[in-house]
């Protein structure tokens, strides 16, 4: 068996996926916190941390964390979502216990000096601000908020340029001490690993982090609701969207297919009617974020002032329409392109990384890829037809940003999916 889990004495998880036709390795840790574990005066200190996890430790400045890793050919990056933050390198095989070294000091011998710290304050601040630049970020960050009004999980991962400008060096560091712990995180290598090999290193690495049970998370509440945003741009962007399901639940692969045959791509329904036959869009897509406890599905299009008109009723209509008449052969496409992307991403070290990691997090165990596709050809007409009365049956939430003034009422919208 390729995967392999270990569960270190002071509760960190070590796994690894070997693949042995490879000569590289990503290897990375992800901590089990997120936007949605910020107070409110805080929020947007996930994010910095992850930022300042690069300024420098005890044993190298920031230059030399970038200088080390590069001297051998190899990728240091990070990332944070509303749910966890993720620390990861790729490197030839032979300089994987740098990259775990690294990796290891940067998570617990980070030095938060306070001059690196009003540094990166100013250039997380340009981040929002170029994000704020950007409308089809800022669109997201209001349906999410609108979704989610004054709960952790609705606040921007970045937070605001008032909040982050005024945070003080004990809360970010109060926060890591409060949120990375060792049974709060997973240690994953994919590539040209040994099982045993990484174990003591991850042993060697980690051994000494402290183990304790981070604050119990508060249970997220969709909401739902309008909001819009006037501005003088080129193309209104409207987020239509309803109350979606977490990852444990029964429906997790139906409404991933259901996503597929509604806006997933270029045979899907949403681009063939509103871009193809129409021509109304330019981008026009589905999604679903699912979380631990809940999720929103949603559609998001980019289209002109005098065509949104018409967009709003062809995306309810589509709506409505998925919820009694989907096709044998539209499921089959979808069930392809989610196996096809399953096992492409297969073929690369870092998403089988992130895949492991994720599933340890989410699932508690690793999940078998015949068990994956089994339960993605288990979803059939019926079950994506059911799971989209069940996501109807929810409030809608409605946001958009530019020319708004021709989009018809929230209420209007809504009578429209009923």
């Amino acid at each position: 068996m390729s995967v392999q889990v270990t569960t270190l004495e002071n509760g960190l998880r070590v796994a690894t996926d070997t693949m042995n036709s490879v000569e590289t390795a990503s290897v990375g840790v992800w901590v089990g916190t997120g936007t949605r574990d910020e107070a409110s005066e805080i929020n947007g200190v996930s994010h910095l941390l992850e930022h300042m996890a690069f300024k420098g430790t005890a044993r190298r400045d920031a230059r030399a964390i970038a200088e080390e890793i590069e001297a051998v050919g190899g990728h240091l990056n990070a990332y944070t979502s509303r749910e966890h933050t993720a620390y990861y390198a790729k490197v030839l095989k032979e300089d994987l216990p740098l990259a775990v070294d690294i990796i290891a000091d940067i998570l617990q011998n980070s030095k938060l000096d306070a001059d690196e710290l009003a540094r990166e304050r100013t250039v997380i601040i340009q981040e929002i601000n170029q994000s704020r630049d950007t409308p089809d970020d800022v669109v997201f960050d209001h349906f999410q908020e609108t979704a989610y009004p004054e709960q952790a999980i609705g606040r921007p991962v970045m937070g605001s340029a008032e909040i982050i400008g005024n945070m003080p060096r004990e809360a970010v560091k109060g926060y890591m001490s409060d949120h990375y712990a060792a049974s709060n995180m997973i240690l994953t290598a994919s590539g040209k690993v040994d099982h045993d090999a990484f174990v003591a290193l991850g042993k060697g690495a980690f051994g000494g982090l402290a183990s304790f049970t981070p604050e119990e998370r508060v249970a997220v509440k969709y909401v739902g609701g309008d909001f819009r945003e006037p501005r003088e741009l080129e193309q209104v962007h409207v987020l239509l969207g309803l109350e979606g399901l977490s990852y444990s639940d029964d429906d997790f692969y139906a409404v991933s297919v259901l996503s597929t045959i509604l806006g997933g791509g270029m045979s899907s329904r949403l681009f063939q009617e509103a871009r193809e036959k129409r021509g109304l869009v330019y981008a026009i897509q589905s999604f679903h974020s699912f979380y631990a406890d809940g999720g929103v599905f949603g559609v998001y299009a980019g289209t002109g002032e005098n065509e949104v008109e018409e967009l709003m009723p062809v995306i309810c209509d589509e709506l409505r329409k998925v919820c009694d008449t989907v096709r044998d052969d539209e499921v089959a496409r979808a069930r392809a392109q989610l196996k096809a992307s399953l096992m492409m991403a297969l073929e690369s070290t870092s998403s089988r990384a992130e895949q492991l990691a994720r599933q340890l997090m989410v699932f508690g165990r690793p999940l078998p890829i015949p068990e994956i596709i089994e339960s993605v050809e288990a979803v059939d007409a019926q079950s994506v037809m059911r799971v989209a009365s069940r996501l109807l049956a929810s409030t809608l939430t409605f946001t958009t940003l530019g020319p708004v003034s021709k989009i018809e009422d929230y209420d209007a919208i809504a009578k429209r999916l009923a």
